[in-house]
């Protein structure tokens, strides 16, 4: 019977055909060992010489490095596996044999790789590593859908920008001018005035000139926005959340975890509520930790969100940010003007800013004064303005940037390696 790699725990004792490519083998004599993965997980196939055809035995001392064929077997337990199985070979049938693999089992440098990205995802850290942002991709969708959010798709292509044409694609639309979309939020304004609760998952892009391990021209977010909600209540549902999908990958990515020699006891911390500090505590914290070079005003930067981090061992939010730090759209402070009422998560272990939320203006004469003041063309923000005309209400959202998130959850230390096909400042190939 057909069976893939992670389904073998149903088949221990029973022969099983699986189609597969050879990741990597090794032979003693008259055994061979058959390292196989099938995009499911990773097995080991055992080919003992007297036990099997001599096409077969010699099928597998020839087979190279990512062959594909089809591997028939005997499923047996193996506690030092680290799937817990192994495959005893009974038959190979080889369907393409490879030559010259160009990615072996020695070390390469990091641009080899990037430059043989479509293969490199084929090795078992890659594999782990999509398995675990799979995992929380699908436990996003089952926190958003279990707390009543409705799934809105925001256009890639727009005519204005929520944060300043900076960091913008610019493109051609027929005889306008566009941009690719650097987050959906005003979108998903307009679509929580229609629905209530609301959630975007898709590609967002950012022609920020930036080499550091945190930063990828074109990357995910996930942005909720939710009409009726202030800010306290957005930052309950931003700790739940993570807390939910940090759960998700214990519990359902342990193997891939171990994989990538995950600590897993500092992410079992990960549960909701998570400590807050304003950005004025944390510019008094920066000074005592000898940051004397920050000033009230001053954004932070990566050293300065890690140096914050460490006084925590669960996300932090900053809260409460000088107005002039920004975007336009952010609600005051009630009690103070050089404030506005958002909030910066940053992870654990320098990983940085995972989540920039706030509530938002919902006055329709302050927010058409901040368009002014940013110098915002307010022909193309018209529409935006509108949505405070016609029964305007206090409401919250927030985004989370995928490829940050899984690089902290699942450890890696660059985010070039948490999405398939990164796109860096320098490279768009493959």
């Amino acid at each position: 019977m057909k069976s893939t790699i992670a389904e073998v725990y149903k088949h221990v004792g029973e022969e099983v055909k699986i189609g597969a490519w050879l990741a990597n083998k090794r032979s003693s004599g008259k055994i061979a060992f058959l390292q196989l993965r099938d995009g499911t997980g990773f097995i080991q196939g055992v080919v003992v010489k007297n036990e099997v055809a001599e096409e077969v035995f010699q099928a597998a001392k020839s087979v190279t490095q990512e062959s594909s064929l089809y591997v028939t077997g005997v499923v047996q337990k193996d506690e030092r596996s680290p799937l817990g199985y192994e495959l005893t070979v009974k038959g190979i049938e080889i369907i393409q044999l490879a030559s010259d693999y160009p990615i072996t089992p020695k070390e390469h440098g990091t641009e080899f790789l990037m430059d043989n990205r479509h293969l490199w995802l084929r090795s078992k850290r890659q594999h782990a590593v999509m398995k675990i942002r799979n995992e929380i991709i699908r436990s996003t969708y089952e926190f958003f859908n279990n707390a009543g959010f409705v799934k809105v798709d925001p256009p890639i292509l727009t005519g204005s920008a929520p944060e300043g044409t900076t960091e913008l694609f610019h493109t051609q639309y027929f005889d306008e001018e566009a941009y690719l979309s650097q987050s959906g939020q005003l979108y998903l304004e307009a679509a929580a005035m229609a629905l209530g609760k609301v959630f975007s998952f898709g590609p967002t892009f950012r022609a920020e000139k930036s080499k550091t391990r945190r930063h990828l021209i074109e990357f995910w977010m996930i942005e909720p926005e939710m009409a009726f909600a202030n800010h306290e209540e957005s930052l309950v549902v931003q700790e739940e959340y993570v807390s939910h999908i940090v759960q998700s990958v214990l519990k359902n990515c342990q193997l891939e975890l171990k994989t990538l020699g995950r600590d897993t006891a500092k992410l079992e911390k990960i549960t909701a509520p998570f400590p807050r500090i304003t950005y004025d505590d944390a510019l008094k914290l920066l000074h005592e930790k000898g940051f004397n070079d920050v000033e009230w005003g001053d954004d932070f930067g990566a050293p300065h969100e890690t140096a914050i981090a460490e006084s925590y061992d669960k996300p932090v939010f900053i809260i409460h940010y000088p107005t002039e730090l920004k975007p336009f759209y952010m609600q005051p402070h009630p009690e103070r003007d050089d404030v506005v009422l958002c909030a910066d998560m940053i992870a654990p272990e320098g990983y940085g800013e995972i989540i920039g939320g706030s509530e938002r203006i919902y006055d329709y004469e302050l927010l058409k004064k901040r368009i002014e003041e940013h110098n915002l063309p307010e022909e193309a923000y018209n529409w935006y303005l509108e949505l405070r005309k016609y029964g305007s209400v206090p409401h919250s959202g927030f985004g989370l940037g995928l490829e940050r998130t899984v690089a902290w959850i699942s450890g890696v230390e660059h985010v070039r390696e948490t999405i398939p096909f990164p796109r860096l400042l320098n490279r768009l190939y493959p």
